[in-house]
């Protein structure tokens, strides 16, 4: 009997050892990190070349705010409509790359009617993904201009910009004053019918308590 004892407090033994060096295995196997971007190249037809490359090994801050114009639009949701093609002006072609193999293709309008605009195809280097239309951000025809694309300087943009919203730049041709008048609207008739309904359920309450109160004298 003391020997079958002994067996089982071995089995177990050695199958608590088995279980902790497998555990201990499996934290030992450290998550990969993800790649990150090492390049950003810019196609278009006044680019000297067809095509320049902005490395963040050799130009770290340009580099960063290449990727920071398209970076975000991998994931984000379009928050407009294709513009018409007469007011989208010159079209660039924005590649990031890892180590020289491109993951994200997106075109930029940063001379749009009404504020930049970037385009994201559904056809991406690494699968397909839905199309969209975004706005793009202020600082993108800035940020084009000092990788080397012949822009005009907007000195006043290098500190702004926001990403996948419209701008302050909006023209006010754009906006319709109908729509905008009639949201206004439909939002104060919102507001009456709210108020009404709570002025109902308190006054419901009231009456409530007070049939109760009567009741009891």
């Amino acid at each position: 009997m003391a020997r079958g004892m002994t067996r089982r407090l071995g089995a177990i033994v050695l199958g608590l050892a088995m279980a902790l060096t497998g555990s201990g295995a499996a934290h030992a196997e450290a998550p990969k990190t993800p790649a990150k971007p090492t390049a950003v190249t810019i196609a278009g037809k006044n680019v000297s070349g067809g095509k320049l490359t902005v490395q963040q090994a050799e130009h770290a801050d340009v580099f960063q705010r290449l990727l920071s114009e398209v970076n975000w639009l991998s994931t984000a949701t379009p928050t407009t409509t294709a513009p018409k093609a007469d007011k989208l002006g010159p079209k660039y072609v924005a590649t990031v790359l890892i180590k020289d193999k491109a993951t994200q293709v997106y075109d930029l309008y940063p001379l749009a009617s009404g504020g930049p605009r970037a385009y994201r195809p559904a056809k991406q280097p690494t699968g397909k993904k839905s199309a969209g239309w975004f706005y793009g951000r202020l600082t993108m025809s800035e940020s084009l201009r000092i990788s080397g694309v012949p822009l005009e300087a907007k000195p006043d943009l290098v500190a702004g910009g926001i990403g996948g919203g419209i701008g302050s730049d909006v023209e006010a041709e754009e906006l319709d004053p109908v729509a905008v008048g009639q949201d206004v609207v439909n939002e104060v008739q919102r507001l009456f019918l709210l108020n009404g309904a709570v002025l109902l359920v308190v006054l419901a309450g009231l009456a409530g308590v007070a049939f109760l109160i009567r009741r009891r004298v």
